[in-house]
């Protein structure tokens, strides 16, 4: 019995001090979240998104382009663990490395073919050349390409690699060390990056 209350207080101790992580976005308790600032109950239009009417393949743009549905530009979105995006890439064009720090992502390719692929936390490379119909879990540069994405979140977010690496104020030095290379060849990089 002399033991109970240290075993009780080392318990107590170790809940007190367990971390929890949860990923994802919280459940919610309804179908949908009404708008915040308004009180008129919402109609059909809030559910319906036109943003992405001009990602077709006739109005090709120039560059890589995103075009997203998520819950910045569909409120309706919020909290349905949901999002969505248009990936279009003309000949010669590329999505750089990036990553979704909280979604999974599920990539479905509509037109051409896609070099894809990604990078394990133990550095090891998962690639495939995609056709049209072909799904991807996470391109020929000769031809255009369109692909969609499905995000297991509402707000996905995206981390472009490059520019989170070289468009910061990370010292150059500590830059030139890490890719071991020299200061000379990062602020090239920085200069490409920033043009």
């Amino acid at each position: 019995m002399a033991l109970l209350p240290s075993i009780l207080f080392f318990q107590a101790v170790t809940l007190v001090t367990l971390q929890v992580a949860l990923a994802g976005d919280a459940d919610i308790l309804s179908d949908f979240i009404p708008p915040s600032n308004t009180t008129v109950p919402p109609d059909g239009s809030f559910f319906t998104y036109t943003g992405l009417r001009a990602a077709t393949v006739p109005n090709m743009p120039p560059d890589f382009k995103v075009f997203k549905a998520s819950m910045a530009e569909f409120p309706a979105l919020n909290g349905q663990s949901v999002s969505f995006a248009v990936l279009m890439y003309p000949p010669g064009t590329v999505n750089p490395p990036h990553n979704h720090p909280r979604a999974s992502e599920l990539l479905f390719l509509l037109v051409g073919s896609l070099e894809v692929g990604f990078v394990t936390t133990t550095n090891d490379l998962f690639n495939q050349t995609l056709q049209e119909g072909d799904i991807f879990y996470n391109r020929d540069e000769k031809a255009p390409a369109i692909a969609v994405s499905a995000f297991g979140s509402a707000s996905a977010g995206t981390v472009s690699i490059p520019s989170a690496v070289f468009n910061t104020s990370i010292y150059d030095p500590v830059l030139a060390a890490s890719f071991k290379t020299d200061v000379v060849t990062i602020k090239r990089l920085k200069y490409g990056l920033s043009h």
